[in-house]
């Protein structure tokens, strides 16, 4: 039972984070000033130093927590549960697009294009927002509808070359990033898109009619998106480990031509595979446009694309694990401007701690070494 949890991937996620943890505990005393200061009489008083450091390190990961789950130090019960509420809403696109991506890694396709995909779904769901005029209910559904096809249409793309051309989806992906981001601010210049009378390059504002209900009130940011973030988890879980269609998406990432001998149709499956990728990837930008910024700017889907590679990795490509890693990194972001507000560091440190994350979770021996975990039994059996 021990052996089996030490050799556990899950353990080496863990530990992964903990890793990341400590080192950037380093980085915040060598950057704290007041450990600088004490530094210099270390050998008189020793204590001083190590009081510092210790101070600098409780109050910076203070913040983080303050800053993405309670701020206990706030007046009032809505204040202190606000940092909770950023940290789902945050996470919210993080968690569509590593669920879709994490699809593709378990298929064997490496898709990179989650960012283009999140862009393309929030550019048409949002002209189907300000641009139509619907009912209530019907205007909010034909508008996620138009993010799931903006999404999917450009995952349907490199899923189609792949199959049948071989093109890498690695590089087509990272294209048609470029395209979108071009596609999206050309679009922003025209008539089509541009909010009359303004000289910024942003669209009229989403109807209320299309944008997610607020799930705690107009006090919060938290809409519907999470809910449906987290009710697609469960999906993407179903038909991965409960149904045929998965288990074909899978043994086409294990071994495709083994699957082709099979009878299994791999060119269907890549195309399928990467299309509902993209569709997930949309209804992230669903979670942008429609829930949290309201209204089409050039910079509606943030980093949320390339960060969702992090964070389907850390979660092993597995809904549930991309579940908690998106909420992992909705707490970071959640907490940068506390962080650097209460205890005067730079938001740079929450880049760091995510950059750590992904170099140990990229190098499982690197992480085995560092905890002298034992080598799994099926990586011995590889290398004998």
């Amino acid at each position: 039972m021990l052996r089996e949890i030490t050799e556990s991937s899950w353990l080496v996620v863990l530990l992964a984070v903990v890793a990341s943890l400590v080192i950037g505990a380093i980085l915040i005393i060598f950057a704290d000033p007041d450990v600088d200061a004490a530094a210099k009489y270390f050998f008189a008083r020793p204590m001083d130093t190590i009081s510092a450091a210790w101070n600098a390190v409780f109050s910076a990961y203070d913040a983080m927590f303050r800053g993405s789950v309670w701020n206990y130090t706030a007046d009032s019960f809505s204040q202190q549960l606000r940092p909770l509420t950023e940290t789902l809403t945050i996470a919210t696109p993080l968690i569509f697009a590593g669920l879709g991506l994490g699809m593709g890694f378990r298929a064997g396709l490496f898709n990179i294009g989650a960012q283009g995909q999140i862009i393309m779904g929030a550019m048409l769901g949002g002209w189907v927002g300000f641009a139509w005029h619907l009912p209530a209910g019907l205007h909010l559904l034909v508008a996620v509808l138009a993010t799931i096809l903006g999404g999917a249409l450009w995952g349907f793309i490199p899923g189609l070359l792949k199959a049948k051309t071989g093109a890498h989806e690695v590089i087509v992906t990272i294209m048609l990033n470029y395209v979108a981001a071009n596609l999206l601010a050309y679009a922003l210049s025209t008539d089509a898109f541009q909010r009359p009378g303004s000289d910024n390059p942003q669209s009229p504002i989403i109807d209320t009619t299309a944008q997610y209900p607020l799930i705690l009130g107009s006090s919060y940011r938290l809409h519907l998106g999470f809910l449906l973030a987290i009710a697609a988890a469960f999906g993407v879980w179903w038909l991965m480990e409960r149904s045929t269609w998965g288990f074909r998406f899978r043994a086409v990432g294990a071994n495709p031509r083994a699957a082709r001998t099979a009878g299994m149709n791999v060119s269907f499956g890549i195309i399928a595979v990467m299309t509902i990728a993209g569709a997930l990837a949309g209804l992230a930008g669903s979670a942008q446009i429609l829930g949290t910024e309201k209204t089409l700017t050039a910079g509606i889907a943030g980093s949320f694309g390339f960060d969702a590679i992090t964070v389907a990795l850390l979660g092993r490509s597995r809904p549930f694990g991309t579940v908690l890693a998106g909420l992992l990194f909705g707490a970071f972001r959640a907490s940068g401007p506390t962080l650097q507000v209460a205890a005067g560091l730079p938001v740079d440190i929450v880049l760091i701690l995510q950059s750590l994350i992904v170099l140990f979770i990229a190098a499982p021996p690197l992480v085995r070494f560092l905890f002298r975990l034992p080598t799994p039994t099926n990586e011995k059996v590889v290398t004998a």
